[in-house]
């Protein structure tokens, strides 16, 4: 019984995760307010931002 519950914990936040990236692209990455959630898009956007990534100058300059 436990590894069953254990499978199934794991596939709902797995989906949980794939929503938030689909609510992510969907809304906040093109500048736009979730809707009826103003505050996750906020939040979303804050957790991109203190995230460290390239950007495209400097993948171009690497080549």
């Amino acid at each position: 019984m436990i590894p069953v519950l254990a499978i199934v914990l794991t596939m709902l936040v797995i989906l949980l995760l794939a929503a938030v990236v689909v609510v992510y692209v969907a809304y906040p990455h093109r500048g736009e307010d979730v809707p009826g959630a103003p505050w996750m898009g906020e939040a979303m956007t804050r957790a991109v931002d203190a995230v460290p990534t390239l950007d495209e100058d400097f993948a171009d300059n690497r080549r």
